[in-house]
């Protein structure tokens, strides 16, 4: 197999998304537990199903624009580059969210365990995430 037949044979590539993702999912992570309010790991670990709800909608959101952009782009640095526009957009909306709730405070409602918030901040990750996704070219 010549070098350039391993980088582009189906199983090194999709390891290659694979540890990328992975990668772009930890940092994107580690900004959402900047951007909010509590702990998103020690009320997990408190059983706080709301704080769960909205991390997982963050998860299924990042991992599904990141499935969109690895269809529509041919190169590494094309999906990286997308994807990270795309959590970026993602971001944005949190920040609307919390903007457009002027009676209650989200992240509040969130470290409260209000389950009602987080299924919504869920909906909003993971329905946003597809409209991302299909808009990316």
């Amino acid at each position: 197999m010549s070098e350039t037949g391993f980088w582009t044979h189906p199983l090194v590539e999709t390891a290659g998304y694979f540890s990328v993702v992975v990668l772009c999912l930890i940092v994107s992570m580690a900004i959402f537990e900047v951007i909010t309010k509590y702990k998103n790991w020690e009320e997990i670990k408190k059983g706080n199903v709301a704080v769960a709800m909205a991390t997982g909608g963050k998860i299924f959101g990042v991992t599904n624009i990141f499935r969109f952009s690895i269809e529509q782009h041919n190169t590494l640095l094309q999906m990286i580059g997308w994807g990270l526009y795309g959590f970026t957009l993602l971001i944005f909306a949190y920040v609307l969210f919390e903007f457009l709730t002027p009676k209650f405070n989200v992240d509040d409602e969130i470290e409260k365990d209000n389950r009602s918030v987080g299924f919504i901040s869920l909906t909003i990750s993971v329905g946003l995430s597809y409209v991302v996704g299909a808009s990316i070219s």
